[in-house]
């Protein structure tokens, strides 16, 4: 399988069967086996319905349905396991990602890029309550990862299929996923891309989110820094407050013995005392996340390091 596309739908009734159709004369236009990959994230109108009636007619789409909704990220993470392309294209499933692109974004791939990420750059939302946040969170993700990207939100990308083997997804990461993926040396571009309005119903996945991908952007960032070398953040930490300690205890002794002022009744006592418990408590941590990176790595077999080629070697 040369390409497969994987749409999260979620109450698109009135949009999956023009999104499919679409889909269809872009991917029949190209020179490529294909595959549809629409998963249902527990939709309570009829778009399975929709979606089941057209794989019936077309062996090319394949419908994944959920029990109830999961998210967006689930959605697209199961996409992920079941396609069997070697070229893996998300988009969503309201039509205001343009499938024409599709073609642009393979171009890059044949270009030896692992990554080709979506730039909605005339993106059609309202300006306050999308735009604006957008534009502050990617610059946040952007510096805080060192991927520098417009637009994380742009569902619309292409990944190597390889690329994602390695990564499994949680909470909203799925739009991390660029960054993730060069965290393990994968090439990533940025394509300008079209975005349409909405034509039918109402966007499912809101502003409401953004305290959720803010927590992931932590994660991400512990990830990307210091998932196999814990003790360097937490220890670091231990370290500067446990000095910051001790020189609110000198300054307390220097109270004492200069200014005679009575060590219980000085409050750089009980800071003295509060910072250096802090600073344990930061080691501490350090050396408990570093068990848990070993286990994690041994107990699965899985290496510290990722191999792109190899020559005569099995």
């Amino acid at each position: 399988m040369d390409i497969s596309i994987v749409v999260p739908v979620y109450n698109e009734q009135d949009n999956v069967e023009a999104v499919y159709s679409a889909l269809s004369e872009t991917l029949k236009g190209m020179d490529c086996t294909y595959e549809i990959v629409m998963v249902d994230d527990g939709s309570s109108d009829g778009s399975y319905g929709v979606l089941a009636r057209l794989a019936s007619e077309d062996a090319a789409l394949k419908v994944i349905r959920f029990r109830r909704n999961f998210g967006q990220t689930a959605a697209m993470s199961a996409g992920f396991d079941y396609a069997q392309g070697d070229v893996v294209i998300p988009m969503d499933g309201d039509l205001q990602n343009d499938p024409a692109d599709i073609p642009r974004l393979i171009e890059k791939i044949d270009e030896g890029y692992d990554v080709v990420s979506g730039w909605r750059r005339d993106r059609k939302d309202t300006f306050i309550t999308r735009k604006i946040p957008s534009l502050l969170a990617n610059a946040i993700i952007s510096r805080l990862t060192g991927v520098h990207l417009h637009d994380y939100g742009c569902t619309l990308k292409a990944y190597r299929r390889e690329v994602l083997e390695g990564i499994n997804l949680y909470g909203e990461m799925h739009r991390f996923v660029p960054a993730l993926a060069c965290q393990f040396g994968a090439r990533v571009i940025e394509l300008p891309v079209n975005h349409r309005p909405r034509i039918h119903g109402v966007s499912k996945y809101g502003i409401s989110r953004t305290l959720r991908v803010i927590l992931d952007l932590m994660t991400v960032k512990f990830l990307m820094s210091y998932s196999t070398k814990p003790i360097q953040l937490f220890g670091r930490w231990g370290v500067y407050t446990m000095l910051a300690g001790l020189g609110s205890g000198a300054m307390t002794l220097y109270m004492k013995l200069f200014e005679h002022l009575s060590m219980n009744r000085n409050p750089l006592l009980i800071l003295t005392g509060f910072l250096l418990f802090m600073g344990a408590q930061f080691i501490a941590m350090g050396l408990l996340g570093e068990l848990n990176a070993r286990t994690y790595f041994e107990s699965q077999g899985k290496p510290i390091y990722v191999v792109k080629d190899r020559i005569n070697l099995g």
